[in-house]
């Protein structure tokens, strides 16, 4: 094995292997990783990707390169048939993924920019927090940043109506058809009420945990939305951030919390998000 690899690195600097060449084809197939994992991250496929990626570079190792030096065929022909196998189910897992690029190349995102001022939006939005609170009135709004929601838009009715405090307590009013679902904003106004946002599972989620608030952990899980709850039985104001839920915000901090995560308004700053603190009903 040592003397194979010997070999194999022996031949750069010859015609077949130049170092001009390597170095291109690394460059672009590093630039494709760096693209796949910067639209992965803050996702359920940054994780998943990663994994795939270890797997697929242990079996080209341990099973490609072997089977080829010492003439395993048989080893060789099932690593082919499971290489094709591999792919259909990347096909399948990673399907939300592949949709959202889809429709991320569709919208040309470089061309994108926020729509309004930042702070007339933080305004309105803390505002309707605050008043939903003191009445106990649920409520789960998801603010957009560098993926994109548009799967989630399509599930709602689309508004498309600048941010107003007015607006969204009339959307979460108790009685109103769109009261139960969520809202999504992006570029700096209402895209759509009456969204359902995806439920989070798993053990690590207490079972005495909300509707709302396991919407709100599964949408930052699959996404790097911001997500603000509201709940109804306590008016307690919670945000989940890439698969955490802080509790109990007051309106002040719940407006530094959406500064800091929305930066610009179209940048996201990255920061370490808080620790978890989860298990109150929606």
């Amino acid at each position: 094995m040592g003397r194979f690899l010997s070999d194999y690195f022996q031949r750069f600097g010859t015609d077949a292997y130049s170092y001009q060449t390597v170095l291109i084809e690394l460059l672009l197939i590093g630039a494709a990783v760096y693209a796949v994992l910067r639209f992965l991250r803050g996702t359920r496929g940054a994780g998943l990707i990663k994994g795939l990626g270890v797997l697929i570079l242990a079996l080209f190792v341990v099973v490609d390169v072997m089977a080829s030096r010492f003439g395993w065929e048989r080893i060789e022909f099932l690593y082919n048939k499971f290489i094709w196998a591999l792919l259909f189910t990347v096909l399948i897992v990673f399907q939300p993924e592949l949709r959202r690029g889809l429709m991320r190349l569709g919208e040309t995102r470089w061309l994108r920019r926020w729509v309004g001022d930042v702070e007339q939006v933080l305004d309105e939005l803390v505002a309707s927090v605050r008043y939903l609170s003191a009445r106990k009135i649920g409520a789960i709004v998801a603010v957009e940043r560098e993926v994109p929601l548009g799967f989630l838009v399509e599930s709602g009715t689309a508004i498309d109506a600048q941010v107003s405090a007015n607006l969204l307590n009339t959307i979460f009013w108790p009685g109103s058809a769109l009261h139960d679902m969520g809202v999504v904003i992006r570029q700096g106004r209402i895209a759509a009420a009456g969204c359902q946002f995806p439920l989070a599972e798993g053990e690590r989620f207490p079972s005495e945990l909300g509707s709302r608030h396991r919407a709100a952990l599964g949408l930052s899980l699959e996404t790097d939305a911001i997500v603000i709850v509201v709940s109804e039985e306590t008016g307690t104001i919670s945000l989940a951030e890439r698969g955490t839920l802080t509790r109990s915000l007051t309106p002040e901090t719940l407006r530094e919390q959406l500064r800091a995560g929305l930066g610009t308004g179209r940048d996201v700053l990255r920061r370490s998000a808080p620790k978890p603190a989860v298990g109150e009903a929606a």
